[in-house]
C-alpha cells in the first residue's frame, strides 16, 4: 500500500550530516523524542486556547514538518549510533501518539466543525499505530503500512490546517477530511492486522 513513509530513506539522507553533528555534541536519540512529544503538546495547547484565531493553525503545517525531521533524527541517532533502548521504544510510541492526539484534537474546537469526526481520526490514529505496535507480539515486524500511517497524516493535517489558516477551508471541509481520514486510518488498521499476520505465516509457516 502506498505510503509517503516509503519515502522515509531519502528524507533520512537528508539529514544525516546534521545527526553525526548532534551526535558528536552528545545529544541522545531520547532527548530528541521527548523534546519533539513536548513541542507537540504546547503546540496543540496554544492552538486550543486560541482556536478562534483561525490564523494559529498554520502552525501544524509548520510543525509537522520538523516533528518529522525529529522523529527521523531519533530513529536515526538510535539506530546508527548505538542509542537503542527499551526505554526509548517506549518513548517513540508513547510520545508519537500523544503528540497526534495533541495536533489532532484542535480542529473539533473550530467553529462549526463536528466533535464526532476530529475524535474518531484521533483515536484511530492511536488504534492504527497499536495495530502496528502488536506485529512482534506475533512473530511480525513492527507495521508502518499505509494508506494512512503518521506521515501521511501529517502531510493531510498540515494540507487541512493550511486551508483553515487561510481561510481557505470552512468547517465543512474539515468535516468532509476528517471523515475520509477517519475511514483510511479503519482501513489502515485492517491492513496492519493482515499484513503482520501474512509476515508471520510467511516467516513461520507451520505455526
Amino acid at each position: 500500500m502506498i505510503s509517503i513513509y516509503q519515502l522515509k530513506p531519502r528524507f533520512q539522507n537528508l539529514l544525516r550530516p546534521l545527526v553525526q553533528r548532534l551526535y558528536d555534541n552528545g545529544t541522545t536519540a531520547n532527548q530528541i523524542t521527548v523534546l519533539a512529544g513536548v513541542i507537540s503538546l504546547l503546540v496543540g495547547l496554544l492552538i486550543a486556547s486560541f482556536a478562534q484565531h483561525l490564523w494559529l493553525f498554520a502552525l501544524i503545517p509548520l510543525w509537522m514538518i520538523l516533528r518529522m525531521a525529529l522523529n527521523a533524527i531519533d530513529g536515526m541517532l538510535a539506530r546508527e549510533f548505538g542509542q537503542q533502548s527499551r526505554l526509548g521504544a517506549y518513548l517513540n510510541e508513547l510520545c508519537d501518539v500523544i503528540a497526534d492526539s495533541a495536533l489532532i484534537l484542535p480542529f473539533a474546537l473550530i467553529p462549526g466543525v463536528s466533535l464526532a469526526p476530529v475524535l474518531l481520526v484521533a483515536l484511530l490514529a492511536v488504534f492504527s499505530e497499536y495495530a502496528g505496535v502488536l506485529g512482534p507480539m506475533v512473530g511480525a515486524s513492527r507495521r508502518y503500512d499505509g494508506p494512512m500511517g503518521k506521515s501521511d497524516r501529517a502531510f493531510v493535517l498540515g494540507v487541512l490546517a493550511t486551508g483553515v489558516a487561510l481561510g481557505w477551508l470552512g468547517a465543512g471541509w474539515v468535516d468532509a477530511v476528517m471523515w475520509l481520514v477517519a475511514a483510511l486510518l479503519a482501513y489502515t488498521l485492517v491492513n496492519r492486522v493482515r499484513q503482520g499476520l501474512k509476515e508471520q505465516q510467511e516467516t513461520s509457516p507451520i505455526a
